[in-house]
């Protein structure tokens, strides 16, 4: 029974088709850190977040450009030449979590690419999302926090999303420029942007209730001044980071010392907000912050106290190592309660149903368009706070009636003979007599499989 909780708890959900491996759960997700590829083998192709970014200002300008006479400020609607990217990287990160021999760690990259969330529905994100989990996220998970931390906030995606690009400092030396060339109808609206500051110290590290307040906000947002996005421009004026990539533009960034959280940075450049970001990622505030959330997923809505002390008393100890974090967790008499501790999201649902029938042709199904019919489409929670990890946000009735609407179409497309099989190999002793019954009684195997993975065992882990 322990093995099926870790491949349905800790992973992604056991494929159906044989019993579940006779072997030690514990050592199976230890076993996961050296196995684990950060960029694993796929006939999807991942792009570049420089390139693509290189082509949203492209397109930007143009679209400008064409509506200039029209509307003289344009706002852009459309990226249909970028919109397929999208749908292929979800596409492949779906591949990547059905196919996987490391469903612990591919758990692990969607758990912390929702809490460093970004948000499709801003349009200029739409194709970076999938290169921002590929390239900040996947490669840091086995690290340390501070590591994943800085990979995400210094991302393209990140800095767009949060409108950070446009932070400028007023006594800045751009501000300062602007002002003594301005003339009539070439002003430019400079000013601080405290999007990405808060969301850092509000989701990322300290959490709601962490010790902070506005005047540590806007200190911090006026030491994040600078980190931007290279354009067309700036490259012009001479450089060597290429269109598209983060960078630190001195001009843009508000000098002078911070006060922070009663700590004094005088760092110039961008030493300041790294500074800052290093004294962050080891806050006490951040150790109980990142211990609730991981409880919450691994052990239940409500999440053990006792969990939540251990895992929090471990960052601080080990200066946020991540693999000692998830070692607390495989160790955890809570997350190895015989009963059901969570309710599956949508995506776990859908994956899980894909890896236990061995659904591994992903071209067959455009998952982007699943999941938004689900009710989460991929990388849009429409909130730098991410998706809701708890079961209120996700068992609405009409929300389980749309996977029972999908069911019977994930069934359809596989060749199961025997769904009690299917389910004796799934769950084992944790499969209730009523969902044997009514798998037994099903009218055909299609009919029982869809059942299956509607059943109250399949809609938990």
């Amino acid at each position: 029974m322990d093995m099926i909780i870790a491949q349905n708890r800790f992973g992604l959900g056991a494929n159906g088709l044989g019993p579940a491996a006779e072997t030690d759960p514990k050592k199976w997700l230890s076993h996961q850190f050296e196995a684990y590829q950060s960029r694993p083998p796929s006939n999807f192709a991942i792009g570049n977040s420089a390139d693509i970014a290189q082509r949203l200002e492209a397109r930007q300008k143009a679209k400008a450009q064409e509506k200039k006479q029209a509307d003289p400020s344009p706002r852009l609607q459309n990226y249909d030449d970028l919109r397929e990217i999208y749908f292929d990287n979800v596409n492949a990160r779906a591949d990547f979590a059905i196919k996987s021999p490391t469903p612990f760690m591919e758990r692990l990259v969607h758990f912390w690419a929702n809490h460093f969330a970004i948000s499709v529905d801003k349009i200029q994100v739409r194709a970076l999302a999938g290169t921002y989990e590929f390239e900040a996220i996947r490669p840091n998970i086995l690290g340390k926090f501070r590591d994943i931390l800085m990979a995400a906030i210094t991302h393209q995606a990140m800095v767009i999303y949060l409108d950070q690009a446009r932070s400028i400092g007023p006594n800045s030396q751009f501000a300062t420029r602007v002002t003594r060339n301005a003339t009539t109808g070439q002003n430019r609206r400079i000013g601080i942007n405290e999007n990405l500051a808060r969301e850092i110290m509000e989701l990322h590290t300290l959490g709601v209730h962490g010790g902070y307040n506005q005047t540590d906000v806007t200190e911090f947002a006026k030491a994040l001044t600078g980190l931007t996005i290279m354009n067309q421009q700036r490259a012009q004026r001479g450089g060597s980071v290429t269109i598209g990539q983060t960078y630190f533009e001195e001009s843009f960034h508000e000098n002078g010392p911070r006060n922070i959280l009663g700590k004094t940075y005088r760092q110039n450049g961008m030493a300041q907000p790294l500074a800052v970001l290093e004294d962050l990622a080891k806050h006490p505030s951040t150790a109980r912050n990142i211990a609730t959330k991981l409880a919450r997923h691994f052990a239940g809505d409500n999440p053990p106290p006792r969990l939540v002390d251990e895992l929090a008393t471990t960052f601080q100890n080990t200066n946020g190592d991540l693999k000692s974090l998830y070692r607390v967790l495989i160790n955890a008499p809570e997350c190895w309660a015989a009963a059901p501790v969570k309710f599956k999201t949508p995506w776990e649902w859908l994956i899980s149903s894909l890896r236990a029938t061995s659904f591994h042709d992903i071209t067959q199904i455009e998952v982007a368009t699943i999941m938004r019919n689900l009710g989460q489409a991929v990388w849009e929670p429409k909130s730098p706070k991410g998706f809701d990890d708890i079961e209120s946000a996700w068992a609405a009735p009409d929300a389980l009636m749309r996977r029972v609407e999908l069911a019977p179409q994930i069934a359809s497309r596989v060749r199961i003979t025997s769904p009690n099989i299917m389910a004796d190999n799934l769950f084992g002793s944790g499969l209730l007599p009523h969902t044997k019954t009514a798998i037994s009684r099903a009218e055909s195997p299609i009919s029982g499989l869809s059942l299956l993975l509607v059943s109250p065992e399949f809609m938990r882990r």
